[in-house]
């Protein structure tokens, strides 16, 4: 079973293989009175031009069906949390058209045929999921496409009895990497306790570096990151293979990373806040950062901690560290939303914040944000050209930062939309600035 999670669905041959068959598929059922002999065709089949005529009616009513689906998924109840990409709209249609394809081949046909059609809908569908699932780049593995926490459990390396004292040397200068360091480092599943906020989230999923893996680890920075909704912590292996990467560059130094559940299940958005859906704010800065503390070796320094967050979790990002500057001294958004919404913002509104209109424009991070004065908090927005719903958003995100006194950077990248492309490239832009900020590399 572990290995069927493990599956990589974002292999080229394996989805080419897909698309061949369903393609196959198609032609069989759309085939059928050529492929019968004669007689059984005059005598349980209907005529070719009012065969023609069924499939095209099939064709289209599945294609309809899915295209109302989407609008109710969509626009009445936001299923997803953001408007779908128009490729991820026509693998829906697709799906939907070609199910209504395999069931009409249900009527008046022998039984191999109906099998046939049953195996090709559910083909159909899988072929449908697989090319959304490519289209955004997010879920590696089956198991994280299915949202199945398949990670390993991940044994922690002990607290270290007798930290060294860096005495204000940044760590890129004092640090010599023993022989036996790994050459990279670990990933996989924790368990957080919620004892402070009784939030029931999914396992966490935290990047063990190179040098905490010594015998007499370093004390190193950390960053606690969200994704997006839906979505959830194992999404974050991007995060790893840079992370590795920038780690053979620097003898083994990297942060920490811990990707967290803020959202609780791939369905839900109870937005970053204290609330009757959940109490997500007390979770992250409260149980969330005690478990850092209690379990690894962390710089204790709020400039050695970081929030990032991806989407959904861009903006709890920036609602955290506009909240806790005394917690995180720098702020990484990719592609983040602006507000804590859910649905509209008078569904959130009614959902989230019991129709208290007040207590909704409090939690807005521009709210948060004019507020306070910031004197030390680097602030690092991403976006991509092609993302026309967040790229205006998280400029004014770090317009209204800038203003509060953040030191901001904001980077667009071309050809970059709201996808795995997104979170790759908020990646490779922020987390070398956060490297310099950490003191693992020369400024």
């Amino acid at each position: 079973m572990e290995q069927l999670l493990n599956l990589s669905v974002l292999d080229k041959p394996l989805l080419y293989t897909f698309y061949a068959l369903s393609v196959l598929a198609v032609l069989y059922l759309l085939l059928r009175p050529v492929l019968l002999p004669p007689r059984r065709r005059r005598s349980r089949q209907p005529g070719r031009r009012r065969w023609l005529l069924t499939v095209i009616a099939a064709v289209a009513g599945g294609a309809l069906a899915g295209a109302l689906t989407l609008v109710i998924c969509e626009a009445v109840l936001n299923v997803f949390g953001l408007p779908l990409e128009a490729d991820a709209r026509a693998w829906v249609i697709a799906g939907f058209a070609g199910t209504g394809l395999a069931a009409v081949n249900l009527r008046r046909s022998p039984w191999w045929r109906k099998a046939v059609a049953v195996l090709a809908g559910l083909l159909f569908i899988a072929t449908a999921a697989l090319g959304i699932n490519a289209g955004y780049g997010l879920n590696p593995t089956l198991g994280t496409m299915l949202g199945i926490s398949h990670a390993r459990p991940l044994a922690l390396p002990g607290l270290n009895p007798r930290p060294r004292q860096e005495n204000g040397t940044p760590m890129w200068q004092s640090w010599k990497p023993p022989a036996r360091m790994p050459a990279t480092g670990q990933s996989g599943a924790v368990t957080i306790p919620a004892p402070a906020s009784g939030f029931q989230a999914r396992d966490a999923y935290l990047y063990l570096p190179p040098a905490a893996l010594v015998d007499d680890p370093p004390p190193l920075p950390v960053i606690i990151m969200m994704m997006g909704q839906p979505g959830g912590p194992e999404q974050n292996k991007s995060a790893v293979r840079q992370l590795n990467a920038l780690a053979r560059q620097h003898h083994g130094l990297a942060p920490y990373v811990l990707t967290v559940d803020q959202i609780g299940a791939p369905d839900r958005n109870p937005v970053c806040v204290d609330s009757a859906k959940g109490n997500v704010y007390t979770y992250v800065t409260t149980d969330v950062v005690n478990y850092v503390r209690n379990n690894l070796n962390v710089t204790p320094g709020r400039t050695q901690w970081a929030v990032a967050g991806y989407s959904n979790g861009g903006e709890c990002a920036l609602s955290f560290a506009a909240k806790r500057p005394d917690l995180f001294g720098s702020l990484l958004d990719i592609s983040g939303e602006l507000e804590p919404r859910d649905g509209s913002a008078e569904d959130t509104v009614k959902n989230v914040f019991g129709g208290n209109q007040a207590a909704f424009d409090a939690e807005k991070p521009a709210t948060i944000l004019k507020a306070h004065k910031y004197s030390d908090e680097l602030a690092i927005f991403t976006a991509g050209s092609l993302d026309p719903t967040y790229g205006p958003q998280v400029a004014t995100a770090e317009a209204d930062a800038k203003a509060a006194g953040m030191t901001t950077r904001r980077f667009v990248g071309a050809g970059i939309g709201h996808r795995g492309d997104a979170l790759d490239y908020g990646l490779k832009t922020g987390l070398p600035l956060l490297y310099q900020r950490f003191g693992l590399t020369p400024p």
